[in-house]
């Protein structure tokens, strides 16, 4: 198969990867990487400080939330797709933009094709409205929950997250905490984590960061929780310690409240044999198999026996889910197979034809 000239588009926020939180930084990571190791010549338009072996583009020299000069988030993302599809489009085969619909008014007039990952929740505002919009562009879900907002779309596959297996470290003698790791918000419900843990009597570690928007919940709701033997919070965590949190905590405790489209904490926790106790809504019956990798819960009462029995769940057998589901190499062959797929509808040219079937 021909090596392709890709581009791949991060959202400005954080670094790629990112230091801390940040999901989607860290997918565009991975896949950047796992398609440069492939051979394939990719372009990543990050902010100036993230790290990658592929070539770097950066419309500014810091990530938005972490970053010491401030910007207004819309217009250097909107910089950035201008650069993309107005000055260098012609260098590259396939265009992944992971900005989402900030994307689609660029995309639908460029000539090299697109592959637009939808990364957030589809049933918020308008977000239905403008994919309605611009239905034929070729969009990925990362979830097939993801999809139900805005079904009539051309959606052209569902790849799940992926992460190397190296970077997360199996431990099948855990400590007695559980753990609660992600992000202080209302849809996350990381109160009712603090409650069950209460209510069983368990040690329950929370990790999480507190965005300028819930500063308010967390202060009202959570910081009058805190302050319990069973429960600490450690603040929000880089790679390192996260790993450290995950694979020794007992179970995750997952109690979020909305249509998660992915999640990737749950397969974070696989990936160090950590059992996954989860709501079932949005993507979490996909990615976590209720009795085998975790538990799928309704209601408070399924949480309390999912804790009580979590010692049913094989660690081993998170792991292996993993490292055949979710792993690196697992996301980027599907994105690749993706693109060559999408090439044959986008050719202009008899000698752009003669160039791929050649090299197929």
């Amino acid at each position: 198969m021909k090596k392709l000239r890709i581009a791949q588009i991060a959202p400005l926020v954080e670094r790629v990867p990112p230091k801390k939180y940040g999901g989607t930084e860290r997918v565009v990571y991975h896949l950047t990487e796992g398609l440069v190791e492939k051979g394939h010549d990719v372009t990543l338009f990050a902010s100036g400080d993230s790290l990658t072996t592929a070539r770097l583009v950066a419309p500014i020299r810091e990530s938005l939330r972490l970053g010491k000069k401030p910007h207004t988030p819309i217009m250097v993302n909107m910089m950035m797709l201008s650069r993309v599809y107005e000055k260098m489009a012609h260098e590259f085969d396939i265009i992944h933009s992971h900005l989402e619909f900030l994307t689609l008014p660029y995309a639908y007039k460029a000539e090299v094709p697109t592959v637009l990952t939808m990364h957030g929740r589809l049933d918020l505002g308008d977000t239905a409205a403008i994919m309605r919009t611009y239905p034929d562009m070729a969009y990925v879900s990362i979830s097939d929950s993801q999809r139900r907002p805005v079904k009539e779309v051309n959606w052209v596959k569902t790849i799940y997250h992926g992460y190397p297996e190296s970077i997360f470290e199996f431990n099948d003698k855990p400590d007695d905490y559980f753990l609660y790791l992600g992000r202080f918000s209302e849809e996350k419900k990381p109160q009712e984590a603090i409650m069950l843990a209460r209510a069983c009597n368990i040690p329950l570690k929370i990790a999480a960061k507190i965005d300028p928007a819930d500063k308010g919940f967390f202060e009202e709701k959570i910081r009058p929780l805190l302050n319990h033997p069973l429960i600490e919070y450690v603040g929000e965590v880089d790679d390192r310690r996260k790993v450290e949190l995950l694979k020794n905590a007992k179970a995750l405790l997952n109690t979020i409240d909305w249509p998660e489209p992915f999640g990737l904490v749950m397969i974070e926790a696989l990936a160090c044999g950590t059992p996954v106790i989860v709501t079932g809504c949005g993507s979490a019956p996909e990615v976590i198999t209720h009795g085998k990798t975790g538990f799928i819960c309704e209601k408070k009462l399924d949480f309390i026996k999912a804790i009580h029995n979590v010692d049913q769940i094989s660690r081993k057998t998170c792991r292996k889910e993993f490292e055949q589901r979710f792993s690196r190499e697992c996301m980027v062959d599907n994105y690749e197979e993706l693109y060559y797929n999408l090439l044959p509808s986008h050719l202009f040219n008899n000698a752009t034809v003669s160039r791929y079937m050649s090299a197929v």
